[in-house]
C-alpha cells in the first residue's frame, strides 16, 4: 500500500512537472493566432512554419553553433583538466595532497553569483571579457568542485593491484592512467560530460553580462532577445524554447545508459 502511494506521489509530480514542457511543445507548432486563443493543449491545426520561421527569422543556426562551441570546448577541457587532477588526488602521494583535495570539494558551498562581479573584472583585465574565451574559463573553472569529488572517488575504486602490475611491465604514469584508469571509468566521465554540458548549455547569467557582440550570442541570449520584443510573438518563443532544450533531451537519451551507472557507481561510493 505505501508503495503505491509513492507511486502515484511521483507520477503526480511528473505530471506537474511536465505540464509545462507539454504546452511549450504544443505552442512551437501553434499559428500565432491559435496560441492567442489558447484554451487547448493540442494544436488543432499543427504546423511546422513557427519552427521554421523562428530558425530562419532569428538567424538561429549561428546562434546554436556558438551554443555548441562553448559547450563542446567546456566539457573537453573539464574531462582533460578534472580527470588528471583527481587522477593525482586519488592515486598520487604529494605533499598537501588532502588539503588541496578538501580546498577543492569545499568549493560546493560557494555560490557562483558571489563571484560575478570579481570575476567580471578580472576578464576585463585580461582583455578576454564579451569573448567566448572569457565564458569558457570560468565554466570549466565552476565545475571542479564536483567533478574532482566523483572522479577521485572513481579513481579509487580502482585495484592498487591493476596500478602495480602496470608499473611491473614498464608502463609510465601517463600510459596507466590513459590505458587503466581512464577505461575503467568511462561512465563517470561521461556522467560528468553530461552534468558539464546541461548548464553550461542553458548558462544565460554570465552570458548576459559579459556578451554585448549580438554575433557571439548564445542560444538562451537569442531567446531573451526574442522575448523581449515591443510585441512578443509568443507561438515564436515557444518554438525557440523547444529549439534550445532538444539538444539537451537528445544528448541525455543517447548517453542515459553510461550517465545512469556513472550516476549509481558515486552515489555508492
Amino acid at each position: 500500500m505505501g508503495r503505491a502511494i509513492a507511486y502515484l506521489a511521483l507520477a503526480f509530480y511528473a505530471a506537474i512537472s511536465l505540464y509545462p514542457f507539454a504546452w511549450m511543445v504544443s505552442g512551437a507548432f501553434k499559428s500565432r493566432l491559435e496560441i492567442l486563443a489558447g484554451g487547448h493543449l493540442i494544436p488543432r491545426d499543427p504546423t511546422w512554419t513557427t519552427l521554421a520561421q523562428t530558425w530562419n527569422r532569428l538567424n538561429f543556426f549561428d546562434y546554436f553553433l556558438n551554443s555548441v562551441k562553448v559547450t563542446g570546448l567546456t566539457v573537453l577541457g573539464v574531462v582533460a583538466i578534472y580527470s588528471l587532477a583527481s587522477y593525482a588526488f586519488a592515486v598520487l602521494d604529494f605533499p598537501g595532497r588532502r588539503f588541496l583535495h578538501r580546498f577543492f570539494i569545499a568549493l560546493l558551498f560557494v555560490p557562483g553569483i558571489t563571484v560575478l562581479l570579481p570575476l567580471v573584472l578580472l576578464e576585463n583585465e585580461l582583455g578576454i571579457l564579451g569573448t567566448h574565451q572569457g565564458l569558457i574559463l570560468p565554466f570549466v573553472n565552476g565545475t571542479a568542485p564536483l567533478s574532482v569529488l566523483l572522479l577521485t572517488n572513481a579513481f579509487r575504486t580502482v585495484p592498487r593491484e591493476l596500478r602495480d602490475a602496470a608499473r611491473v611491465d614498464g608502463a609510465t604514469e601517463a600510459r596507466i592512467f590513459w590505458g587503466v584508469y581512464l577505461p575503467l571509468n568511462r561512465p563517470i566521465l561521461i556522467t560528468i560530460a553530461v552534468l558539464t554540458a546541461v548548464p553550461t548549455w542553458n548558462e544565460y547569467v554570465l552570458s548576459r553580462v559579459s556578451l554585448n557582440d549580438e554575433s557571439r550570442y548564445t542560444l538562451p541570449l537569442a531567446l531573451e532577445a526574442l522575448a523581449s520584443e515591443n510585441v512578443p510573438q509568443y507561438h515564436e518563443i515557444m518554438a525557440g524554447s523547444l529549439i534550445l532544450v532538444i539538444p539537451v533531451i537528445v544528448l541525455f537519451f543517447a548517453l542515459q545508459r553510461y550517465f545512469l551507472s556513472g550516476l549509481a557507481g558515486a552515489i555508492k561510493e
